[in-house]
């Protein structure tokens, strides 16, 4: 099985086996595959969203340990394409799932398995080999027995499909209120802090990993360009408290990131310049919102994650803009990085 493209290794630090390699996490859209990577990694390196369908670059998050580094990779829900973006979606997932070393397949412990999840389940059985666990996620939001019932059906569902999961296991990673940082976070050797499991899943995941040396130096929490996060960023606070239908429409394209001139070491500040790309002119006013307070806001918060992640003050210049129906044209959507 191929493995996914990653820099030089680099040397363990002890002569005991160490393990490395990619995991994926997959599941319909809102599966709480992109707070379970950010729990996971304890960082915020791949956007959450209330809303669904809303991850569109695979994201890797890399979770350090003494004896192991497990690589995660996060890709958009698999769904039924209504446009070419959806198909390239769907492209995207498939060529993850070929190249990792274990599948993680989210299934919400709140909702009943139906047919997105068995449609993806299907997919997942012709891939024989590569080892499969399936993840209970939201299990916060259900009380024991209604969370015993799924355990149950999920172990069913791979029953009926041929499925050997090499795990089932109920995790909770809640994003703490009114913060984006996952709750749930990594401990050592399997003792969770926050009775999440995060901990324990990471142990099972690892464990699946053949064995290999680090594939990234320690410290780093991704190797998405820094530009992608930052535009990742901006359309997640964009995305919060508008319509259904509008997260399918909103692209973010980062024009220009660098230093500004004449400003002393010891107050730095870095200029960003972005657009935010919608498919219609009516849309324009929903993200710009009454006087512009909607746009106001979509630049602080953004303009906050943005300097948490690069550790440096910004200063951001965001614009508006109108790219008809760029779900459904190739030439635009090359433009605006898909």
């Amino acid at each position: 099985m191929g493995r996914m493209n990653a820099p030089s290794p680099a040397p363990a630090a002890s002569d005991t086996p160490h393990r490395s390699g990619f995991a994926c996490f997959v599941g319909r859209p809102n599966a709480g595959k992109s707070t379970l990577t950010n729990a996971l990694v304890g960082s915020k390196v791949a956007i959450t969203s209330t809303r669904p369908q809303t991850t569109r670059h695979t994201v890797r998050g890399i979770v350090h340990r003494p004896e192991a580094q497990l690589v995660l990779v996060d890709t958009p829900g698999l769904h039924k394409p209504r446009t070419l973006l959806g198909e390239r979606l769907n492209d995207v997932v498939r060529t993850t799932w070929a190249e990792v070393d274990v599948i993680g397949f989210c299934l919400p412990a709140d909702q009943k398995l139906g047919p997105g999840d068995r449609f993806i389940a299907t997919e997942l059985a012709e891939l024989r080999r590569t080892p499969k666990v399936a993840v209970v996620t939201k299990s916060d939001l259900v009380d024991a027995d209604t969370l015993g019932r799924q355990l149950l059906a999920v172990d069913q569902l791979g029953r009926e499909l041929g499925i050997e999961w090499a795990e089932i296991v109920p995790v909770s990673a809640v994003r703490e209120t009114g913060g984006d940082a996952a709750r749930a976070t990594t401990a050592p050797s399997g003792a969770d802090r926050t009775g999440g499991q995060v901990g324990l899943l990471a142990d099972l995941l690892v464990k699946l990993l053949p064995e290999g040396p680090r594939l990234y130096p320690d410290g780093e929490l991704t190797d998405e360009p820094e530009q992608v996060m930052v535009g990742e960023l901006i359309r997640e606070a964009a995305l919060e408290g508008v319509r259904d239908e509008l997260p399918h429409s909103i692209a973010v394209v980062v024009e220009e990131m660098k230093p500004r001139e004449d400003r002393p070491a010891d107050r730095p500040l870095l200029d960003v310049y972005a657009n935010i790309f919608i498919e219609r002119p009516s849309q324009k006013g929903i993200v710009i919102g009454p006087k512009g307070r909607r746009l106001k806001e979509v630049g602080s918060t953004s303009r906050r994650h943005i300097e948490a992640l690069l550790g440096t003050p910004v200063y951001l210049d965001l614009h508006v803009k109108v790219a008809k129906d760029w779900q459904r044209d190739p030439k635009q959507l090359r433009r605006l990085g898909f």
